[in-house]
């Protein structure tokens, strides 16, 4: 799973919805935007084998910010005032690039040798795999997945703010023995998490998104 972005109620909505796994990895972006960072977290630290370090945790991380995105400005600010000092040093201790399963699978936010770029599915192409089976990268919100004779490259999509006109929350499940991927998505209650960013006085705008999963 990737960017999940402090939504509780997402997450809860796909852990929920998942079949046993032997394995959960985290393509990074636990905070930002949303209004329960501590919550999402503390889930993650549990749940998780593998995590890394996405655009919006290093920010938390390093107590900097964006230049221009407000409504990432206001997460940000939201995340650094909520998280207590261990659950930021956790982010912090998170690297930009992780391998598991018997190094089979390698886990990096946004692109396996550019750590910022947004890597969209046209991109996709198996000069992104090393020695690894599968590549699983977020960043984009934009689920999607191929298979290649070297291997798969996935993104998960966003399990907390999708934006590729599916509001659902997103995931995948990754088969090593069969080397195949699918790809899920699940139903939550985002009028829920609306009524909780206007609570917390976060953008209006980061509510009005969800629904339309952009």
């Amino acid at each position: 799973m990737s960017d999940v972005h402090a939504n509780a109620v997402a997450l809860d909505a796909v852990l929920a919805d998942m079949p046993p796994v032997d394995r959960i990895v985290n393509a990074g972006d636990v905070v930002g935007y949303n209004p329960w960072p501590g919550a999402c977290v503390e889930t993650v630290r549990e749940r998780t084998a593998v995590s890394v370090i996405g655009n919006h945790d290093l920010k938390v991380a390093t107590e900097t910010n964006f230049s221009q995105n407000r409504m990432a400005q206001a997460g940000i600010r939201h995340a650094i005032e909520e998280l207590s000092a261990e659950q930021r040093e956790w982010i912090a201790s998170l690297s930009d690039s992780r391998r598991c399963c018997a190094d089979r699978v390698k886990v990096v936010h946004g692109h396996p040798d550019h750590p910022n770029h947004y890597t969209y599915p046209e991109e996709f192409g198996p000069h992104l795999l090393d020695d690894e089976d599968v590549l699983v990268m977020g960043h984009t919100h934009v689920q999607h997945a191929e298979q290649y004779d070297e291997g798969i490259v996935l993104n998960p999509g966003s399990v907390g703010q999708p934006r590729d006109r599916d509001p659902r929350a997103a995931y995948a499940i990754v088969d090593l023995d069969a080397l195949s991927v699918e790809t899920r998505r699940v139903e939550y209650d985002v009028d829920a998490v609306v009524d909780a960013i206007e609570a917390a006085g976060l953008p209006e705008r980061t509510g009005a998104r969800l629904r339309r999963g952009e």
